[in-house]
């Protein structure tokens, strides 16, 4: 009688899990990607869901699902460019079956964020209207660094400079700040990295210790002046002599 009252017990039990799953729409297991759903809908933490949807898609589970939902959690929180850029990297790890479903949820993606689509299709002045219009109506540091972006492709980099350093001062906010100001700091190396040099400067071998020595002396001299890049007070200086 126990042994039958001992089955019985487990057979409710089982009953019990199996419901449990049908209502969340939990698959069964204890896999990264099982982990993940259960974050999704059952915790309804997206960043932990994200977190370990990047587990799975790295341990191989269930790849094809795995950056599907991935995607779709990223857009819910407003991280369209990370889901794209998510999607163009790993697809190659999915099975061939699967990218129809991949370009439906781009397609998807690139109607939630026009400015982006723009970028990818490289019209950068359309772009540019759609990320402004973003911000006149929800201003926010994400789409700050967009816009920055944008101007960096247009090569207009002193207009690029100023909303980055607007983004690093927190005149923007957002829902990740730390994240939108890391991103800006990137923008502004890439942004250095790509300047042109003026010709005289080109010529000259100077010793880097000799630079880094004049540079700390213009610093000191400029504690009370506005922060501009070096390229953009040569600009402003050689307009002055012009106007002379």
């Amino acid at each position: 009688m126990e042994g039958i009252n001992v089955c019985k017990k487990s057979s409710k039990l089982g009953k019990k899990d199996d419901l449990y799953h049908v209502i969340h729409k939990v698959p069964y297991g204890d896999s990264p990607y099982v982990k993940a759903k259960h974050a999704q809908l059952v915790d309804k933490d997206p960043e932990a869901a994200i977190v370990l949807f990047w587990k799975a898609i790295n341990a191989g589970d269930k790849v094809d699902s795995a950056l599907k939902d991935m995607a779709v959690v990223m857009k819910q929180l407003d991280r369209s460019e990370e889901a794209i850029e998510a999607i163009k990297s790993f697809r190659g790890l999915c099975s061939k079956h699967s990218q129809e479903s991949l370009d439906n949820v781009l397609l998807d993606l690139y109607k939630g964020n026009l400015g982006w689509a723009y970028m990818q299709k490289e019209n950068y002045m359309m772009a540019e209207v759609v990320f402004k219009k973003a911000q006149m109506v929800d201003a926010d540091a994400n789409k700050a660094c967009n816009l920055g972006l944008c101007l960096m492709r247009q090569c207009r980099y002193e207009e690029a400079y100023y909303i980055l350093e607007e983004v690093l001062q927190g005149k923007h906010q957002g829902s990740d700040e730390i994240k939108s100001r890391k991103r800006a700091e990137e923008l502004l190396e890439e942004l250095n990295a790509n300047l042109p040099q003026p010709e005289f400067m080109a010529d000259l071998d100077l010793d880097d210790d000799f630079v880094k020595g004049i540079d700390d002396m213009l610093d000191a001299w400029n504690t009370n002046r506005s922060r501009r890049l070096p390229i953009f007070e040569e600009i402003s200086s050689f307009r002055d002599q012009l106007a002379c």
